[in-house]
């Protein structure tokens, strides 16, 4: 029988070729490492780059960020120094 060069892939492989598998090995470590979330497929029409979804969320915590009116604490302290 002769021999594969490492570097070669056969033309075939038999399941007992590639040793035991487990299933969800690593499920709990890609599950602590990703925020991934599924878009429904009208969103994803909309957005249909990672950057795309990224950019519009970007902009709408900015501008959520902008619309925070001053709390009752920070007015009262203003009002205050007048």
């Amino acid at each position: 029988m002769r021999k594969v060069k490492s570097d070669e892939m056969r033309p075939e492989y038999r399941r007992e070729d590639l040793g035991v598998g487990v299933r969800g090995k690593y499920l709990e470590a890609y599950r602590a490492g990703t925020n991934l979330v599924m878009l429904s497929p009208d969103v994803a029409k909309a957005f249909p780059t990672e950057e795309a979804v990224n950019d519009a969320l970007r902009s709408l915590v900015e501008v959520a960020q902008r619309s925070v009116g001053p709390t009752k604490r920070s007015s009262r302290r203003a009002k205050g120094r007048e």
